[in-house]
C-alpha cells in the first residue's frame, strides 16, 4: 500500500525546487493524486516561489485557484506575501492593486497590511500615497504599532524632515509604542542626511544613554548613510560606542567602511581597515576585494589592484565582470593599454566573456592614446562577437574620433549608427559638436545642431552651452547672445553656465556695462548665481578700475548664503595691487584667513610678493617669502617668487640676497631665464663682484644653461674654454647684461688666477652655504 501524499510533502519539494516554473508544473500535476487537496500551506509556498522569481502572470493564477479553494479570511499572510513580491521588483500599481483586492475578497487589512504598503511606497519615495493609505487606516480605527511609526518616522525623514521624525519618536510612548534601535537609527540616519551632525551623535548618545543599542544589522544601514557622505571618521566614532556594548561587526560592516574610505579617496585607510578586520577573524568577501580594487583602479593604483585581484583568486573567490572590468578600465584610464589586454586575455582564458564596458574602455583607452585604428578594430570585434548594439558602445567611439579631430569619421560612424538599426541621440550629436567646437569650427557645430532639430533631436542644455562656449572663446559676443534669446523658443532654460559663459567673455571683452546688464538679466528670468557668477563680476569690476564696488561684493556673495572663495580674494588683492592700494590688498590678504578661514594658496602668495616687489618694499615681501617656505606643499615657493624675489632684490640694491635668492633657486631645482641670471650678473659687477660673478657663468655651462652653438663643439677641452666666453656673448647680444658687465666677466673668465680660484670652489653653492639669506 502506497503512502498517502501530504500537503507538508508538497511544499518541501516546492521550496526545494530552483526552477518556478517546474515547481508550479509539479504543484498542479499533484492535484490529479486521489484525495489530496492543497491547504493553506502548499498555496502559500508556491505563491512564495512564484513571487520571489518574478513569476508573477503565474502568481496571479495561484492567487485566484487559492481565492476559490481557501476561506479568505486567511489569507492576509499570502497578500503580504504578493505585497512585497512587486514592491521588490518596482511593480508599485500591481502592489498597490494586491492591497485594494483584500477587502473586495473578504479579507479585512490589519494593521501589517497597511505597514506592508505603506513601506513599499516610502521605498520608491510616493510618500503622499503613503500618508494617504495611513490616514485610511486611522479612519478605519486600526491602532498604528511601532513599526507604523517607524515607517512614518522614515518617510519623514525621506523628505528631508529629520525634526518632525524626531517628534514623532517622542511621541511613541504616549502611543503606547516601546522606542526602538529601528526607530531611533532611521531618525539619526535622517539626521546626518541633512548634514545635522551634532545632532545626530547627541540622539545616538541619547539612544544609547536609554540602553537600547542597535543590533549589527541596524548599525550597518546607518552607518551606510555615513559611508555615501565619504564621512568614515563620524562612522568609527560610533563603532567604538557600540563595540563597548557587545556589538561585533560583520562582513557588511566592514564592505560598508571600506565603500567609505575608497568614496573619500583614503585607499590606504581602506587597506589599513582590511588587514585590521582580518585579523579580528573575519574573512573578506567577493564585495570586500570588488570595492578595494574598484577604489583603488579609481584613484589610479591599478597596479595594487592587480595585487589584490590576484590575492582574491589565491584565497579561493571567483573574480566577476566588476573586478576584471574595473582593472582594464583602470589600465586604459592611465594609458597602460597594453596590461589592459595582458589582463583581459587572461580573464578570457578563465572563461570571463567582455561586455559592453570591456569594449567601451578599451575604445576609450585607444582613443585616448591616439590610436583610432586599434579603437575602430575593437568596436569591430564587439560588433562580430555578437554584442547587442547599442547607443553606448556607439557613441564611445564617436566621442574618441571627434576629441581626436577626425569628425568626418565621427559623422560617417552616425550614419552606420541607422544602417545597423541603432539610432543616434541628442548626445551622439553634443559630443561631435563639442569636437567641432573645441577645434574652432563653432559655425559649422552651430549647422549640425540645426542638422540635428530638422531630424527630430531636440537640442538640449549641454548642446546649447557648448555652442554659446565656442562663440564666447571666439569673443563673438553677438552670436552667443543670439543663441541664448533662440533657447527659450526650443523649450531649454538658460542656467547658471549658460549665463556664466556668457559673463565671462564680455568680462574678456572688457564690456563692463554688458556684465552687468546680463547679470541684472539673468537675475530677473530666476537663475541662482553661484560663486562663479560672482568671481566674474569681481574681475569685471576690477578691470574697469571699480575696486571699491568689487569689494562690495564679499558681503553680497555672502548674503547669497555663498562663501567667497581663493579665486575671488586672489581677483581683488591684484585689483588692488593694479589700483596702487598695496595697503588694502595686504590688508585683505590677511583678512582672508582671518575672517574666512580660507588659507592662501601659492598664487595669493605670489600676487602680493610680486606687488610689494614692484613696490621694493622687500622686507615684507621677504616675510610672505619666509609664511611660503614654513606652509604646506600646495604653498611653497615656485619659479615666479624667486624670479620676482631676485628682480626686486636687484632693483633695491640688495645685491647679496638676489645673489644668495637665485642660487637657491637653482638648488631647488628651478632653471631660471637669462633675464633674471643677467640682473644678477649686472648687480655684482656693479659691485665689482666678479669672481662670484664668473661662477655664476660657469654654473651655467655646468647646467647646460648655454647657447646651442656650444653643443656642436665635440672635443672637451676646446669646448670647456669656448662655452663660458660664448655665453657672456650671447648674454650681451640679447641685452641681458651690460657692455660693462659683459667686459667684467669676460676679462675674469680670461684671468686664468681668477678661473683657478672659481675652480677651486666646487660650487658657488659652497661658499653660499655659509652666507644667510
Amino acid at each position: 500500500m502506497s503512502r498517502a501524499l501530504l500537503p507538508k510533502h508538497v511544499s518541501a519539494v516546492v521550496k526545494c525546487q530552483k526552477d518556478p516554473l517546474k515547481a508550479l508544473e509539479m504543484f498542479n500535476s499533484v492535484k490529479k493524486e486521489d484525495g489530496f487537496k492543497h491547504t493553506l500551506s502548499t498555496y502559500k509556498c508556491m505563491i512564495e516561489k512564484l513571487g520571489f522569481h518574478g513569476e508573477f502572470e503565474a502568481m496571479e493564477h495561484v492567487l485566484a485557484e487559492m481565492r476559490m479553494n481557501i476561506d479568505n479570511r486567511l489569507l492576509e499572510g499570502v497578500y503580504i506575501g504578493a505585497m512585497r513580491h512587486y514592491g521588490r521588483k518596482g511593480k508599485i500599481e500591481e502592489a498597490v492593486n494586491v492591497f485594494h483586492r483584500m477587502d473586495f475578497y473578504n479579507c479585512e487589512p490589519s494593521v501589517q497590511s497597511y505597514n506592508a504598503i505603506m513601506n513599499i511606497l516610502v521605498e520608491y519615495r510616493y510618500f503622499n500615497q503613503s500618508h494617504k493609505v495611513y490616514m485610511r487606516m486611522r479612519d478605519n480605527g486600526i491602532t498604528p504599532d511601532v513599526y507604523t511609526y517607524t515607517i512614518r518616522i522614515k518617510c519623514f525623514c525621506r523628505t528631508s524632515r529629520p525634526h518632525a521624525a524626531l517628534r514623532l519618536l517622542h511621541n511613541m510612548p504616549l502611543q503606547g509604542c516601546e522606542f526602538n534601535a529601528v526607530a531611533y537609527c532611521t531618525v539619526i540616519s535622517g539626521f546626518y542626511e541633512e548634514n545635522y551632525w551634532i545632532e545626530a551623535y547627541e540622539l545616538f548618545e541619547d539612544m544609547l544613554g536609554q540602553g537600547i543599542c542597535p543590533d549589527v544589522t541596524t548599525f550597518n544601514k546607518l552607518i551606510h548613510t555615513l559611508s555615501k557622505k565619504g564621512d568614515v571618521q563620524e562612522s568609527e566614532k560610533l563603532l567604538n560606542k557600540v563595540l563597548k556594548r557587545g556589538v561585533s561587526p560583520n562582513l557588511f560592516t566592514l564592505n560598508i567602511f571600506i565603500q567609505g574610505l575608497c568614496k573619500r579617496g583614503s585607499i590606504d585607510g581602506a587597506v589599513r581597515m582590511l588587514d585590521g578586520f582580518v585579523k579580528e577573524g573575519l574573512t573578506p568577501d567577493v564585495v570586500t576585494y570588488n570595492t578595494l580594487i574598484f577604489g583603488l583602479c579609481k584613484n589610479f593604483k591599478v597596479e595594487e589592484a592587480e595585487y589584490y585581484l590576484r590575492k582574491m583568486v589565491n584565497n579561493g573567490f571567483q573574480p566577476d565582470a566588476f573586478t576584471y572590468n574595473s582593472i582594464v578600465d583602470g589600465y586604459c584610464k592611465l594609458g597602460m593599454i597594453q596590461k589592459a589586454e595582458k589582463i583581459l586575455s587572461d580573464a578570457i582564458f578563465k572563461g570571463f566573456v567582455p561586455d559592453e564596458f570591456t569594449y567601451c574602455s578599451l575604445i576609450k583607452g585607444f582613443c585616448q592614446d591616439g590610436d583610432i585604428d586599434r579603437a575602430i578594430a575593437v568596436f569591430k570585434e564587439a560588433l562580430g562577437k555578437g554584442l547587442k548594439l547599442n547607443i553606448v558602445l556607439f557613441n564611445t567611439l564617436v566621442k574618441g574620433l571627434s576629441q581626436n579631430g577626425l569628425i568626418l569619421q565621427a559623422l560617417q560612424l552616425m550614419n552606420e549608427m541607422l544602417e545597423n538599426g541603432c539610432s543616434p541621440n541628442i548626445w551622439t550629436y553634443n559630443l561631435v559638436i563639442n569636437g567641432l567646437c573645441k577645434m574652432g569650427y563653432v559655425s559649422d557645430a552651430s549647422r549640425l545642431v540645426d542638422d540635428a532639430i530638422a531630424k527630430g533631436y531636440l537640442p538640449d542644455i549641454f548642446t546649447f552651452n557648448t555652442i554659446i562656449d565656442g562663440y564666447c572663446k571666439q569673443l563673438n559676443l553677438n552670436n552667443a547672445i543670439e543663441i541664448i534669446n533662440s533657447m527659450w523658443s526650443h523649450g531649454v532654460t538658460p542656467d547658471v553656465i549658460t549665463y556664466n559663459t556668457v559673463l565671462n567673455g564680455l568680462c574678456k571683452s572688457a564690456k563692463y556695462e554688458d556684465v552687468m546688464c546680463t547679470f541684472q538679466a539673468m537675475m530677473e528670468k530666476g537663475c541662482v548665481p553661484n560663486i562663479i557668477t560672482y568671481n566674474i563680476l569681481v574681475e569685471s569690476l576690477c578691470k574697469a578700475r571699480k575696486v571699491n564696488e568689487a569689494l562690495d561684493m564679499l558681503q553680497e556673495i555672502r548674503n547669497k548664503g555663498l562663501t567667497p572663495d581663493i579665486v575671488c580674494f586672489g581677483t581683488l588683492m591684484s585689483g588692488l595691487c593694479s589700483n596702487g592700494d598695496l595697503d588694502g590688498a595686504y590688508h585683505l590678504f590677511r583678512r582672508m584667513k582671518r575672517e574666512y578661514d580660507i588659507s592662501p594658496t601659492r598664487a595669493t602668495y605670489n600676487i602680493m610678493i610680486n606687488a610689494l616687489c614692484e613696490k621694493l618694499e622687500m622686507s615684507t615681501a621677504e616675510k610672505l617669502f619666509c609664511e611660503m617656505c614654513d606652509s604646506d606643499s600646495n604653498s611653497v615657493p615656485d619659479c615666479f617668487t624667486y624670479r620676482v624675489m631676485i628682480d626686486g632684490f636687484c632693483k633695491a640694491g640688495n645685491t647679496d640676497s638676489g645673489y644668495n635668492f637665485l642660487l637657491k633657486k637653482i638648488e631647488k631645482g628651478f632653471i631660471p631665464a637669462l633675464v633674471t641670471f643677467g640682473r644678477v650678473l649686472n648687480c655684482l659687477c656693479m659691485k665689482h663682484r666678479v669672481h662670484e660673478a664668473v661662477g655664476i657663468i660657469h654654473l651655467m655651462v655646468r647646467k647646460g644653461i648655454v647657447p646651442e652653438v656650444v653643443n656642436s663643439i665635440f672635443e672637451v677641452d676646446k669646448k670647456e674654454i669656448a662655452a663660458p666666453k660664448i655665453l657672456v656673448e650671447d648674454l650681451l647680444k640679447k641685452g641681458h647684461v651690460t657692455y660693462s658687465a659683459y667686459e667684467l666677466v669676460y676679462d675674469g673668465i680670461r684671468d686664468k688666477k681668477l678661473v683657478k680660484k672659481t675652480k677651486k670652489d666646487s660650487t658657488p653653492l659652497t661658499a653660499t652655504r655659509q652666507q644667510t639669506l
